[in-house]
């Protein structure tokens, strides 16, 4: 999944990382990740033409998960015509169903997110908060992973040189849709078929990414 990611990354801006600032984020991320540098590299020169090349694309998919929670699926395939069927049996088989392009995707909001890599204990302090903003950056949250810094998605690459000029160590950094307006699910049956579902599909090796406006 983490080659796929550096391919379209290579492909669309360059397989350069100093002059494409996606792909140098998604190499630090691979990193993190312990994916051999051998592997990184083959991945940059199938982008460029330099290796095997394969048709791959991205895709973002809008379903209606268990209890009608909004789901987006994002992910890459070298074949949307397989990709697509096996998506939606996944969806159907646990109670949901496909929705038409661009009627949930205005729900969430596209932006970038930097880790801080801090104690997950650490609260959200005044100081931190405005070393944040004078980053650029638009929000500082405390969730599961600690604090998280939210940013524009074409600001992402900025703020993070910006905090680490600051003296705040960032972790990991991408993008993701964020829900904009949550929906509490107080069903534990419906909790737990939406937990299954998202794990069943996450499985799948051409998705990368599950959103949903359930919490």
């Amino acid at each position: 999944k983490m080659a796929r990611i550096i391919v379209i990354a290579a492909r669309e801006r360059g397989g350069d990382p100093a002059t494409n600032s996606t792909l140098r984020m998604v190499i630090e991320k691979a990193r993190g990740a312990n994916m051999p540098a051998d592997n990184i590299e083959r991945a940059i020169k199938r982008a460029t033409g330099e290796g095997a090349s394969d048709a791959l694309e991205g895709f973002l998919y809008e379903a209606f998960g268990p209890g009608g929670a909004a789901i987006l699926v994002e992910g890459i395939t070298d074949n949307k015509n397989r990709t697509l069927p096996e998506v939606r049996k996944i969806i159907t088989e646990h109670g949901g169903r496909m929705a038409d392009p661009g009627s949930l995707q205005w729900m969430f909001e596209r932006k970038g997110y930097l880790e801080l890599a801090t104690s997950n204990q650490q609260p959200v302090t005044s100081e931190m908060e405005l070393k944040v903003i004078d980053a650029g950056a638009e929000d500082l949250k405390q969730t599961d992973a600690g604090l998280v810094v939210y940013t524009a998605p074409e600001k992402l690459m900025e703020v993070k040189k910006s905090l680490e000029g600051a003296g705040i160590a960032v972790g990991e950094t991408g993008f993701e849709y964020i829900a904009k307006n949550p929906v509490s699910v107080s069903d534990e049956k419906v909790r737990e078929q939406l937990e299954k579902f998202f794990e069943v599909l996450d499985e799948h090796d051409d998705v990368q990414e599950i959103y949903s406006n359930s919490a």
